[in-house]
């Protein structure tokens, strides 16, 4: 039995739910997410619930009933208030400008690095050594954050590169540190 997927969701009152058929529609205050869920869950809207169930239990079908209640409660959050994922940029010589929508990583490479913001997505440069990704989808910001880390992820050795703010690097040793 799911304890997840047995929860209902609340609805605020600035959001408002549509659902039809197998698409749910999230609007709210900060914008509009929409979702296509799997043919064995059903959603079901009464008054300010949202209730998630399944047609029977079968592994597949228990998988997918907990986190499609987890999706749908991710795009009411969404919508009320926006998702970020701060990243930190060590190394010397290595910072960030914000140009218009887009981002100018100087990351020691012989080039500048433009990272163009995905449609949803705004940057914020507090410092130059902070990215703040902002969004109401939280998948697209977690995976916004992703690529702009794989343009340097950190090294063990230095600590040079991108890192999430709460990701801790564990440094290693050199060859001199026998």
């Amino acid at each position: 039995m799911s304890r997840i997927g047995n929860k209902p969701i609340t609805v605020p009152a600035e959001v408002q739910v549509k659902i039809d058929g197998q698409n749910v529609t999230v609007t709210g205050p900060k914008g509009t997410l929409e979702r296509t869920i799997h043919k064995n869950i059903s959603v079901k809207l009464e008054e300010n619930e949202i209730k998630v169930s399944r047609i029977n239990d079968e592994p597949q079908n228990r998988s997918l009933h907990g986190l499609t209640r987890t999706l749908i409660n991710n795009m009411i959050t969404g919508v009320t208030k926006e998702y970020s994922k701060e990243l930190q940029i060590n190394g010397v010589g290595y910072r960030v400008a914000k140009q218009g929508n887009n981002l100018n990583l100087t990351l020691g490479y012989s080039h500048p690095v433009i990272f163009e913001a995905p449609a949803g997505i705004t940057f914020d440069v507090p410092n130059p050594n902070t990215i703040i990704v902002k969004g109401i989808d939280k998948e697209l910001v977690g995976q916004t954050a992703a690529v702009i880390r794989t343009k340097r992820p950190p090294e063990v050795y230095r600590g040079k590169g991108i890192k999430y703010a709460d990701e801790v690097i564990r440094r290693k040793e050199g060859k001199t540190g026998k």
